[in-house]
């Protein structure tokens, strides 16, 4: 039965929510001044912590959750923090995209929906990527079946997604305290 994310922002259960954005990423635009700043979409973005990240580091930034709870509050502290980004609702696996985008980032979506749809969740970034763009995730590398979140191995990562992307760079990175040494990053080009 698939998660009703909506009922879970409703009684705030919402254990993924850290208050902040991913330590990978915003390391990761640090690291990185020289990048390109196009747009980029966030999908499963919740209440927007990463999507703001990349408005402050000046992205044409989009969020994008299935929960409509989860988007109005990235709206109401985007707005609170004077930073500019675009959130809707709707569903990334599915949806016809509304635009493509240079970018587009993740943090444990990928291990939030069933891995039934894995190939969906591939197809759907390749649908909402520009044919240049690029993809860069921080995946969540746990061996939990019963999930969400449902475990995943760098094997999988690599066997999925390098038939359509060329990888530029993997690596662990800096994490929150309860994930230190399960997440990893990885930043692909489209091939």
């Amino acid at each position: 039965m698939p998660t009703d994310w909506e009922a879970k922002y409703q009684t705030n259960d919402t254990p993924w929510e850290k208050g902040e954005a991913s330590p990978g990423l915003v390391d990761f635009l640090a690291a990185h001044p020289q990048l390109p700043r196009g747009s980029v979409l966030v999908p499963g973005c919740g209440t927007g912590h990463d999507v703001r990240v990349f408005a402050k580091f000046g992205f044409k930034a989009f969020g994008l959750d299935i929960a409509p709870s989860a988007v109005a509050i990235a709206k109401e502290k985007t707005a609170a923090d004077f930073l500019t980004a675009d959130f809707r609702c709707g569903d990334f696996l599915d949806d016809e995209p509304f635009q493509r985008f240079d970018w587009v980032f993740e943090h444990t979506c990928f291990c939030a929906i069933d891995p039934a749809r894995r190939d969906d969740y591939v197809r759907a970034v390749l649908r909402w990527l520009k044919p240049d763009g690029q993809y860069l995730a921080v995946n969540y590398l746990i061996p939990d079946t019963d999930g969400p979140p449902f475990g995943t191995t760098r094997e999988e990562i690599m066997e999925r997604f390098s038939p359509h992307f060329d990888l530029v760079r993997d690596w662990v990175p800096r994490s929150y305290p309860n994930r230190t040494g399960e997440e990893r990053v990885f930043w692909w080009r489209r091939k």
